[in-house]
């Protein structure tokens, strides 16, 4: 990926919405150079509104101008610039930023017009939800939060190659007018005429329209935004011609846990019914634009609870998503999946698990407190709730499960039919 070449000149109009619990760091003016929020239950966030240089090779960020230098006390200033940061696993993958004076006589290698963005593309990416959980709907929040009407360069820390060639083509939506700076190959100094660090969040797959006025945004208009990126690349198109409805089963396959054992029949008892199969199975070399225009196109998605069903976001308002919901996985299905589809205007069908469906019947026996009763077994501690999510495969009843098809089916053909 391209680091930095010419720059448009923008002028800044505004850094900061009303947030409050500030922690302040003064200038020797009595102006404020640092403005950190950690007050939120998921991020921090700080805004530095002095010119900044970001280095290569080193996880500091200086900050430029003669005053700091007298309020030297003040600095340095810590952030982990990624949006779990209570949760200890996914910070131990976050490098931690520190805000500091610029050494004397430091050099700009490459000078920015438009004010920085820095995140960590740390975390737990390599896991499609956590990407757009903790990378994509924050930066969306961030942007038409703080820089909706201005331009703004990405600043991104922690990735990997795979990652940034995964999503060079939305990160470039976001930021249409200058290449994306990658610090793990930076050769040179950058600077900016001021910068935020960290990004942004609402909650679990949510965006919150109080919480952008006067620019009031839904997880809808976030849809309609991966809708304008992807849904023009003809080159990916995976060309869904036949008659009938499609379904993309998301499969779960190889080292992973909640894996349907007898996916084959279940997907000939698709075929019986009339649906067209595409079996989906995400990976990290897989094109964005061709994985959006199979879904897009289709009419139903289905899949186990899972981060693959995060694709569901990439389905027209008024298609199915059918989730198989594994024993102990109640809350997380509704929380992460049902509630998003609902207000995208999907028709959402839930398959519930039964214990003789599920391999920890036979573990642990189909009477036991795990399967029974899983809240009263796990009470919310993780070494007990992992065992659902990551010691649990599945053998579906494939007479019970033709029903939920036969029902996916009909809905499907309700929207076939109004789409045309």
């Amino acid at each position: 990926m391209a680091v930095i070449q010419n720059e448009s000149i923008w002028k800044v109009k505004k850094l900061w919405p009303s947030l409050s619990q500030w922690d302040w760091k003064w200038d020797g003016r009595g102006s404020r150079v640092i403005t950190c929020d950690r007050s939120q239950l998921e991020f921090d966030i700080c805004t530095i509104k002095n010119p900044i240089l970001v280095g290569h090779a080193s996880s500091n960020l200086f900050i430029l101008g003669p005053q700091t230098l007298t309020q030297s006390h003040h600095l340095p200033v810590k952030i982990h610039p990624y949006p779990l940061k209570n949760d200890k696993t996914a910070i131990s993958y976050v490098k931690e930023v520190t805000i500091t004076s610029a050494p004397p006589n430091s050099k700009c290698g490459v000078t920015h017009h438009s004010p920085a963005l820095l995140f960590s593309a740390g975390g737990y990416n390599g896991n499609f939800y956590h990407e757009i959980n903790e990378n994509f709907i924050p930066l969306f929040i961030t942007i038409n939060s703080i820089f909706s009407n201005q331009d703004v360069v990405l600043v991104i820390k922690d990735g990997k190659m795979w990652w940034f060639k995964k999503y060079e083509q939305l990160l470039r939506a976001f930021s249409p007018y200058h290449p994306i700076i990658n610090t793990n190959n930076l050769t040179t100094t950058h600077c900016f005429p001021s910068g935020i660090i960290g990004l942004m969040k609402h909650g679990t797959m949510i965006i919150d329209p109080k919480k952008l006025l006067p620019n009031p945004k839904t997880l809808v208009d976030f849809s309609d935004f991966l809708r304008r990126v992807y849904n023009q690349n003809v080159d990916d198109d995976p060309k869904i011609n036949k008659s009938g409805p499609h379904l993309v089963l998301v499969t779960r396959r190889g080292n992973v846990s909640r894996v349907i054992l007898n996916q084959d029949e279940i997907v000939n008892a698709a075929k019986e019914i009339g649906f067209n199969v595409h079996e989906l199975e995400p990976s990290r070399n897989i094109s964005m634009a061709y994985v959006y225009n199979l879904i897009h196109k289709s009419h139903v998605i289905l899949g186990v609870h899972g981060a693959g069903l995060t694709h569901s976001l990439f389905l027209r308002p008024g298609s199915v998503l059918v989730q198989v919901v594994p024993i102990g996985t109640v809350w997380a299905s509704r929380t992460y999946y049902e509630k998003p589809a609902r207000l995208l205007g999907m028709e959402y069908i839930e398959y519930m698990v039964d214990a003789n469906e599920s391999t920890l019947s036979e573990i642990y026996g189909a009477n036991s407190t795990v399967v029974k009763d899983p809240e009263a077994f796990h009470q919310n501690k993780w070494s007990n709730r992992r065992i659902y999510l990551k010691k649990q495969n599945l053998r579906l009843d494939v007479v019970r499960f033709k029903m939920c098809l036969s029902n996916a089916y009909e809905k499907a053909k309700i929207f076939m039919d109004r789409v045309g």
